[in-house]
């Protein structure tokens, strides 16, 4: 089951891909990662995905990534007396904490930390953004706005507030309770939405304790303030561009786009490009032309990986959307500007000797025309640093956990495997030879670099580089 590209697939899983035949249809058209929403399902169709997806695995001998995306705190206006309202725009609004059924001039808003926010002059959106309000005064337990852009507005539509931190954590009681389950099934990556500042992560990570890797969703403006901190805090990035566009104007999410790229690209951490990427395929065969340069720019950009999200969970033609990004990832890695661009965006190496080692691995690898470059890690961080210089062969990942080979399937450019727990450095070689055949990876005769941290099993570590032949 090699993948002969180097940027990865996320899939989400739902109600179109809940079996085992439409899993494995999904990972053997070149999922990578398995995405669950905790927006949505119960924990008995979670566990039963765990379940399968674990199955594949032994089925297939490769190891895969679950995703375990928590839903985080909705804000939602609340009940009108009609059922729903038509505002107009210049009117004036009214939302407060009175549950009083609501009407044309005010409606419930159940959330007293968004008065403690707000300021006049701060915009607010709602029902995705379809309707836009202006704050013109603020009280402890009431705002009155003024009507921007106006329509229907229904029942417990969301509430977005662009431009203030609330004082709310990312993990509500139901992430809470989601959180202990997806960590008892045995998830690799815990996805935090609302994410606004550094501590955010900070409370995740506590929680998690290192039983998973923490990936923060940036779909809130204010977290951007704040990026270099949040993306040294968590273990990758997803930009999820569905709520970022809601709460920020559509020209800004893709200058944004690429800043969060080049910013995790740069810092070593894996990044992945989300929401709506062939959206017009959870009802159609085919993407829109414009889908597939969308996808195209976020590999062309370098990042990690792309996301599949209502199209594999609730579509038409989930294989078929894997398989189509598939087909778009291989192309662009064809074409000769991908590397000129890779090799144009590539940043020195950090000032430490295994930022050396790795970067020195990357050229030597070019200079002999070596067939892959092997990294030895526990933890990932050896693997990770060889996918930052983003080298023109692959990375085989060797590791002795199997958690540390699920994490790094979401890597870019690396083909993770669990090996057994060496001792000596003879056994690194003998092991890295002897998969490097088995997984078809090389030829009797070829060049291998090899990275290592020694001792073994010290974390970020990486001190050797070892050029070895296949005999």
């Amino acid at each position: 089951m090699r993948r002969y590209r180097k940027a990865k697939i996320v899939a989400t899983l739902g109600p179109a891909t809940s079996d085992e035949a439409a899993i494995a249809a999904l990972f053997e058209a070149g999922a990578d990662v398995f995405r669950l929403n905790f927006s949505h399902g119960t924990h008995e169709d979670h566990a039963r995905s765990i379940q399968i997806i674990r199955g594949l695995e032994k089925r297939f001998g490769r190891p895969i990534g679950i995703l375990a995306d928590m839903q985080g705190p909705k804000l939602r206006v609340g009940k009108f007396t009609d059922g729903k309202v038509t505002l107009e725009a210049g009117q004036a609004f009214r939302l407060d904490l009175d549950e009083t059924l609501g009407d044309a001039n005010r409606a419930p808003l159940p959330h007293p930390e968004v008065f403690a926010a707000l300021e006049p002059g701060m915009g607010l959106g709602m029902d995705d953004g379809k309707i836009r309000l202006e704050v013109v005064e603020v009280g402890a337990d009431y705002c009155e706005t003024r009507v921007t852009a106006g329509g229907e507005l229904s029942a417990n539509k969301g509430v977005n507030v662009p431009d203030a931190v609330l004082e709310l954590s990312p993990l509500t009681k139901k992430d809470h309770g989601d959180l202990r389950f997806a960590l008892q099934e045995g998830a690799d990556w815990i996805a935090l939405s609302f994410v606004q500042r550094p501590e955010d992560i900070a409370e995740a990570r506590k929680l998690i304790a290192g039983r998973a890797a923490v990936m923060a969703k940036l779909e809130k403006p204010m977290a951007l303030n704040s990026l270099g901190e949040i993306i040294n805090l968590c273990d990758a990035i997803m930009v999820a561009r569905g709520d970022l566009g809601v709460e920020m104007p559509p020209e800004e999410v893709p200058i944004q786009q690429k800043r969060i790229v080049a910013a995790c690209r740069s810092a070593g951490k894996p990044v992945i490009v989300a929401t709506q990427m062939l959206d017009s395929m959870v009802n159609s065969p085919t993407p829109t032309r414009a889908e597939a340069s969308d996808v195209a720019t976020a590999i062309y950009d370098g990042s990690d990986a792309v996301m599949l999200s209502a199209e594999t969970a609730a579509g038409d033609y989930p294989t078929e959307s894997v398989l189509m990004m598939d087909r778009i990832i291989a192309r662009v890695e064809k074409d000769p500007h991908y590397r000129v661009q890779l090799e144009g965006s590539r940043l020195a190496p950090e000032a430490t000797a295994a930022d050396a080692i790795t970067a020195a691995a990357r050229q030597v690898a070019q200079t002999i025309s070596a067939a892959v470059i092997v990294t030895f890690t526990s933890t990932g961080s050896t693997t990770l640093r060889a996918a930052r210089e983003r080298p023109v062969v692959p990375i085989i990942g060797l590791t002795p956990r199997a958690d540390t080979a699920r994490r790094l399937s979401l890597a870019w450019g690396v083909h993770s495997l669990e090996t057994e727990d060496l001792h000596t450095f003879r056994d690194m070689v003998v092991s890295a030879i002897r998969v490097v055949k088995s997984e078809d990876m090389a030829e009797i005769g070829d060049a291998m670099a090899i990275t290592a941290g020694v001792p073994f099993g010290t974390p970020g570590a990486t001190n050797i580089l070892r050029i070895a032949w296949v005999e």
